[in-house]
C-alpha cells in the first residue's frame, strides 16, 4: 500500500510537522521521555560484535528511536532534553534526538498498528527465539520485500551478515556497503563508499540509520533518478521512512520500539509497499 508522500527532504518533512500539515503543532505537545540504550551484540557463529546506541523519545503513548555514533551526544541529553517541547527539539537539537523526536511524533499521530488495521501496513510476527532465530525471521522478512532477477546487484547500505544471507537467499548479489565493517561473516569486502554502490545497484537496501547521518537524502534522490526500487529497514525512524513510500522509497520494513533485540517472545514489525511494489 502508499501513503501519500509528504516531503522531497528530511528537513522538509520537520518544516511541515512544524506548520501542523500531519497533526497537531509540536509547540502544545512535550517530550515525556527521552533515554538512551548504548548495548552490543554478537551472534552465534559470527565473529562480529555489533555495538549500538539509540536515543529515544516518549510522546504520548509512542516512542521515536534513532541511532547514533559513538560521541554523537553524552548521557546528559536525557536529564536537559526530557519534558522539552516537542517543537524545541526539531528545531533546535543535535540531528539524531531531532529524528527520535520526528519520529515520535509521526508514529503518534499514525501508529503502525492502525495503519496495519487500516489495509495500509502488513504486520509480520517474529518468532520468540534466540537472537539468531529472532534476526533471521527479522532479515527474511525485510529481503521478501524485494523483487529481483537472479544474479540482481542488490546495494546493502549498513550492514548485517543475517540481512547478507537473506539477500543471497533470495537470488541477489549483495553489494555491503558500511562505515564500521571491513568485510561481511563470509569474507565479502564492505565498501565504505555509498556512491560506489549506489551507482551499480539495481536495488538498494538501507538501514533508517542513513536518517541520522545524513544520508537517507541522497539516497533517496539517487534511486529516485535512476528508477532503482529502494528497500528501507528501519529501527531507526520507521515513521519517517514512512513518510517517503511513493516518493523514493519503495517498500518498507518498520519496527518500532521495543526492538526485537531486546525482546525473546513474539514482537510484530510492519512491512509497507508501494502500489507496484519493490
Amino acid at each position: 500500500m502508499t501513503s501519500t508522500p509528504s516531503a522531497p527532504t528530511v528537513d522538509a518533512l520537520v518544516e511541515a510537522v512544524l506548520a501542523g500539515e500531519h497533526g497537531p503543532l509540536p509547540s502544545g505537545l512535550v517530550a515525556t521521555s527521552v533515554f538512551w540504550i548504548h548495548h552490543g551484540t554478537r551472534l552465534a557463529g559470527g565473529d562480529t560484535t555489533y555495538l549500538n546506541q539509540y536515543v529515544l523519545v516518549r510522546l504520548g503513548g509512542s516512542f521515536g528511536g534513532c541511532a547514533f555514533e559513538p560521541g554523537e551526544i553524552d548521557p546528559a541529553i536525557c536529564r536537559d532534553s526530557s519534558g522539552t517541547p516537542l517543537d524545541v527539539l526539531l528545531r533546535e537539537a543535535p540531528r539524531p534526538l531531532r529524528i527520535a523526536a520526528l519520529d515520535a511524533y509521526l508514529g503518534e499521530t499514525r501508529p503502525h498498528h492502525a495503519a496495519a488495521a487500516a489495509g495500509e501496513a502488513e504486520p509480520v510476527t517474529l518468532p520468540a527465539g534466540t537472537p539468531e532465530v529472532r534476526a533471521g525471521a527479522r532479515d527474511a522478512a525485510i529481503a521478501g520485500l524485494l523483487d529481483i532477477p537472479q544474479g540482481a546487484r542488490v546495494g546493502l547500505i549498513g550492514v548485517v551478515n543475517p540481512l547478507v544471507a537473506a539477500i543471497r537467499e533470495r537470488g541477489g548479489e549483495p553489494l555491503p556497503c558500511d562505515f564500521n565493517l571491513k568485510t561481511t561473516q563470509w569474507g565479502d569486502p564492505v565498501t565504505d563508499d555509498m556512491h560506489e554502490v549506489l551507482d551499480r545497484a539495481e536495488a538498494v537496501v538501507a538501514t533508517g540509520m542513513t536518517l541520522s547521518n545524513g544520508s537517507f537524502d541522497t539516497i533517496l534522490e539517487r534511486c529516485r533518478s535512476r528508477g532503482v526500487p529502494l528497500v528501507v529497514y528501519a529501527q531507526t525512524g520507521s515513521a519517517v521512512a514512512r513518510a517517503f513510500l511513493g516518493s523514493g522509497v519503495t517498500a518498507l520494513s518498520a519496527e518500532p520500539f521495543p526492538f526485537s533485540q531486546f525482546s525473546a517472545d513474539e514482537t510484530v514489525l510492519y512491512r509497507y509497499r508501494t502500489a507496484d511494489g519493490a
